[in-house]
């Protein structure tokens, strides 16, 4: 009964190498970051590395159109050399958004280039040529260093295509926003489905599930976590992927007052439930964080991980869910 943790740095990357450390120091099976517009995320595993010793490390996720399957593999083996074997390797597709208007790619194809891109990697990192890919094509091979076939690449999925993808050619599967029913009832099926494809079976497979939680003392300290945790999820609800998979677990009425409130920023907060984050979180007492990773265990996920919430005490809830 593993369970693993989010830290992402803020401002101060000092500050999340700290609680990395904390987090190794009270036995967290794993520590993953994510990859959004501030710290870039595998230089940030490198300092985690330095500072830990037993911990897992894992990007949760970067997206593949970042950097080509070459450049990707080349990091991997390097952060996998550095940290002494405890990588994690989350790779995600992202959101048009962000690849086209940060990057200046385009995704056109998700699943059909995520299984392009980890086959080239996997290849690399077994020392092996690459296939050619239709979008990527690349005659990188390693050279002076160990191949390392066994590192874990983990597939940043929602809908049951990916899924089927994550369970065929991953070791693992990353979920955010992903309650434990749909867990249970959509993402267990999918992934089975895509293991049995490859002649495997879940035995030994990741079902990595981020889990906003807090320990607070009273119900408006719950109260002010919710708020601000609704503020932070007011980017998930306008993207196309997430919507999807929040109407097919059964949320269709939130994403419909959501566009209701015609952009409106209180009223869009105000559509995220309360039902929808009480199933989603582990905010509250001790007892109700242990509850939350109880009931993510029981859907099928194997490493619930701890993500700290906005308002909330960071150092106490990283104590509270390893504990």
């Amino acid at each position: 009964m593993e369970t693993g943790c989010f830290i992402t740095p803020s401002r101060s990357l000092e500050r999340a190498i700290e609680l990395v450390s904390l987090a190794d120091s009270l036995g967290y099976a794993a520590c993953f970051t994510t990859h959004i517009a501030g710290w870039e995320s595998l230089t940030v595993l490198a300092a985690y590395a330095h500072a830990t010793k037993e911990i897992a490390i894992g990007t949760g996720v970067v997206p593949i159109y970042t950097r080509t399957p070459a450049t990707m593999a080349q990091t991997a083996v390097t952060l996998d050399e550095l940290s002494g074997g405890r990588l994690r390797l989350g790779l995600g597709v992202s959101h048009q958004v962000v690849v086209e208007n940060w990057h200046g790619q385009r995704i056109e194809r998700p699943v059909s280039e995520m299984r392009e891109y980890v086959g080239i990697v996997r290849a690399i990192l077994s020392g092996e040529q690459p296939p050619q890919g239709s979008k990527w094509r690349t005659n990188f091979r390693l050279v002076g260093v160990d191949p390392r076939p066994n590192l874990p690449i983990y597939i940043a999925a929602l809908s049951p295509n990916m899924l089927r993808l994550a369970g065929e050619v991953g070791d693992g599967v990353m979920l955010w926003l992903c309650v434990p029913d749909y867990i249970r009832d959509v993402v267990v099926p999918a992934v089975r489905e895509g293991r049995e494809r490859a002649g495997r079976s879940l035995e030994g497979f990741q079902v990595v599930a981020a889990v906003p939680a807090a320990v607070v003392d009273t119900a408006e300290q719950k109260a002010a976590v919710y708020d601000a945790l609704r503020g932070e999820l007011l980017t998930y609800f306008s993207l196309p992927f997430y919507r999807a998979m929040l109407e097919r677990a059964g949320f269709g009425e939130e994403i419909e007052a959501f566009d209701r409130a015609g952009g409106e920023v209180e009223g869009m907060k105000q559509a995220i439930s309360n039902r929808f984050l009480d199933q989603l979180t582990g905010i509250g007492s001790k007892a109700e964080l242990d509850t939350a990773l109880d009931r993510y265990r029981q859907a099928g996920a194997t490493l619930p991980c701890v993500g700290p919430a906005p308002k909330g005490d960071v150092e106490a809830t990283l104590r509270a869910g390893a504990a």
